[in-house]
């Protein structure tokens, strides 16, 4: 009994599985794929493929019959394919070319990486219940790899420019948006291919390899276009509007997040261990201020000290590079405020950077007068005297005082300031090479490595200035601690050193270490000697008011004996506190000796 079940159960399943061979073939049928881009080469479509997959789930790789490497989302029915289509296509996440497709160029499958690599669609199996009861079938041969075709011929530039005729305002935009993004176009979004637009598409055919015609091909097109949008869903781009801050700009909050504001700056932290940080800068000011600000950026450890730098009235760029970390840092000065913003990356990831830069530099704009409250939030005294709050700044290992002594930019100082140093910078952001020392007479003179224009030159006085002399020392009492340097008070005790040097002068002053190196004045601005450091290794110990000075006609004398055109004093008339101020801030230059 029961083997007679067995057998007519194996009956009625054999006489079954035709109607369920012919259900599943109507399904198969409907099922199509929505193919949303195709690439001419193997290493881009896999590049493109998974860009996309961080966006869909459902991302799948095929090489096509014409040599080209097709990408597409799926498969499913084709009533589903069909409305998914036009939802991507509405929030612009899909190349308005995209289109339903039902395999039959599809070869071989690339993507996903590590799926088994079969020529797709697998038509299901005509007998599905005769299976159940066959014997197993043979090992399939591994799938022999398909000959390449030769890629069809692109298009001509006529019949590129024709179909270029066809697109409609958003595509061209789209184009432009495309080649802004990727650094080629800087002009506006109108959908026009003017002048411009066409030599930006030239650039960027020549940066391609194709040739340099300004009409972008269909398939040019599409790579451009479907790059652009692989990049913005990989790297999550959003504009972000800030109103505290009163800016507008577009990131990729797939690998920053927002942090926290602590004026002047809007804080994004890294995200997923990307390695990206940005900092939105907003505050209120002008060009002190922005002056002021550009040297403390360069005090961050997120801005190393190598790399260019450019300051003028109403903006500033800062690009450093180390061997971790790259950074720029760009500020403007807009309607009374300082807007701009930081950027620091793992310089590993120069390629990635290489398509999100563009994005940030281009999109940056400031939105309305308002600029980032410092009473936003709760700051320690510290925090407000330093706006750096949860940043690490970088100190030199001193810094002493200077002063310039020719229109080009040369500076005169200690040469206690350039002794073991690594590096030496001027004002915080200059580089400058040592050109001569006098250990004798203790001074160096330094030439910065960019040309300066110096507010005022040091002209030397003639004349030995009478004892008791009132005059001025002007220096960076605090090294790097103040943004200008300090005028204390002096007076002239004797032209001479302890010892009789010749010289040397003898100040009462009450001298910082920072003042070593500053110029002395007398009440006409003249400069009558330089500040030298007091000797720690003394054995005797001197009384705090008392300081030396290297005298104004050793100065000249070194300074002519190495080529450097001086200027003499005139013997003009006393100048006002204010006057006196200008002129030592003018010549006056902050020195710093790095490791």
């Amino acid at each position: 009994m029961k083997i007679f079940a067995v057998i007519f159960g194996l009956w009625a399943l054999i006489v079954a599985a035709p109607v369920v061979a012919q259900d599943s073939a109507q399904d198969s049928a409907q099922v199509t794929w929505l193919q949303i881009e195709a690439q001419p080469s193997l290493n881009t479509a896999l590049d493109r493929a998974r860009a996309y997959s961080a966006l869909f789930p459902d991302v799948e790789g095929y090489r096509l019959g014409n040599g080209w490497y097709g990408i597409s989302l799926g498969p499913a029915p084709k009533d589903t394919a069909a409305a998914r289509l036009l939802d991507l296509r509405r929030q612009n996440l899909i190349p308005s070319d995209s289109y339903l497709s039902d395999g039959e160029n599809y070869g071989q499958r690339f993507w996903p990486v590590g799926a088994a690599e079969t020529t797709t669609p697998v038509a299901p199996p005509e007998d599905i219940a005769m299976s159940a009861i066959e014997p197993a079938a043979e090992p399939v041969a591994e799938p022999v790899a398909e000959p390449v075709a030769e890629p069809e011929p692109d298009e001509t530039p006529a019949e590129a420019r024709a179909n270029e005729a066809i697109l409609s305002e958003p595509d061209r935009q789209m184009l432009q948006e495309a080649l802004q993004w990727y650094g080629f176009y800087d002009s506006a979004i109108d959908g026009s291919f003017g002048r411009g637009t066409r030599a930006s598409m030239a650039a960027w055919q020549a940066a391609n390899g194709f040739d340099e015609t300004g009409i972008l091909t269909s398939r040019q097109r599409a790579a451009l276009t479907g790059n652009f949008r692989a990049d913005k869903a990989e790297f999550g781009f959003e504009t972000v509007s800030e109103p505290e801050a009163g800016i507008e700009i577009t990131l990729p909050l797939a690998l920053i997040s927002f942090d926290r504001y602590e004026p002047p700056f809007v804080h994004y932290a890294t995200k997923d261990g990307s390695g990206l940080t940005v900092l939105l800068i907003s505050e209120p000011g002008g060009q002190a201020g922005l002056a002021g600000l550009y040297d403390v950026l360069q005090t961050l450890e997120l801005v190393p000290m190598t790399g260019e730098r450019a300051l003028d009235e109403t903006t500033f760029t800062i690009r450093g590079r180390n061997d971790t970390i790259e950074t720029l840092a760009h500020a403007e000065v807009v309607g009374g405020n300082i807007k701009g913003y930081l950027v620091s990356w793992q310089v590993s990831d120069a390629d990635r950077m290489a398509r999100i830069l563009p994005a940030i530099e281009a999109s940056f704009r400031s939105n309305g007068d308002k600029a980032l409250d410092p009473g936003l939030v709760p700051l320690s005294d510290a925090v407000k005297r330093g706006l750096l709050s949860g940043l690490d700044v970088r100190h030199p290992k001193l810094s002493r005082s200077g002063f310039f002594i020719d229109t080009k930019g040369s500076v005169l100082t200690t040469a206690q300031a350039v002794e073991s140093c690594g590096r030496i910078v001027l004002e915080r952001s200059t580089e400058a090479t040592v050109t001569y020392t006098d250990p004798a007479l203790g001074i160096a003179i330094l030439t910065p490595i960019t040309p300066l224009s110096p507010p005022s030159v040091a002209s030397f006085a003639t004349q030995t200035p009478r004892l008791g002399s009132r005059l001025s020392v002007s220096g960076y009492s605090y090294e790097d601690k103040l943004p200008a340097p300090v005028l204390t008070l002096a007076a002239m005790e004797d032209a001479k050193g302890l010892n009789g040097e010749a010289n040397l002068t003898r100040l009462t002053l009450s001298a910082l270490p920072g003042d070593a190196g500053g110029p002395v004045l007398d009440s006409t601005g003249s400069v009558v000697g330089m500040l030298l450091p007091r000797d720690a290794g003394a054995d005797k110990q001197l009384p705090d008011s008392v300081s030396f000075a290297a005298t104004a006609a050793a100065l000249t004398a070194a300074l002519a004996a190495q080529g450097l055109a001086i200027t003499n004093a005139t013997n003009p008339a006393d100048l006002s506190p204010d006057a006196m101020a200008t002129t030592a801030r003018g010549m006056t230059v902050l020195v710093s000796c790095w490791e």
